[in-house]
């Protein structure tokens, strides 16, 4: 909770949430995803993620752009893009931070065991 608090706090700096960011970042490794694509990405349902992206779309982060057939995709903007890689430096510096306590054996260990976890 202490994480999710801090990285929200610093991301209001960019006044962006941290559901807006994560949906930058979705959206920057997964260009022109379809709104299914993210809300499946973000843990969200289609329906959430649209209003998140119609909120994205007037504030100019994201746009939608035409794909094969009927389908929309979307992309980030310039400005969409920016937030991305501020909001980036940022995340990684609340993770720094959140580590930090850790030694450099230790961070071993964890990076270990999560891989482990993710690969079992």
């Amino acid at each position: 909770m202490r994480h999710h608090r801090a990285l929200t706090a610093e991301l209001a700096k960019l006044d962006i949430s941290l559901i807006q960011w994560d949906a930058l970042r979705h959206l920057h490794e997964n260009p022109e995803a379809s709104l299914h694509d993210l809300a499946q990405l973000t843990f969200q349902s289609d329906q959430a993620f649209g209003t998140l992206a119609t909120r994205m779309i007037n504030r100019g982060l994201i746009e939608r752009i035409p794909g094969p057939g009927r389908a929309i995709r979307h992309r980030l903007t310039e400005h969409g893009q920016e937030l991305q890689k501020e909001g980036a430096k940022l995340v990684t510096k609340v993770a720094a931070a959140s580590l930090s306590p850790l030694t450099e054996a230790e961070l071993t260990k964890f990076d270990e065991i999560l891989t482990k976890l993710l690969t079992h």
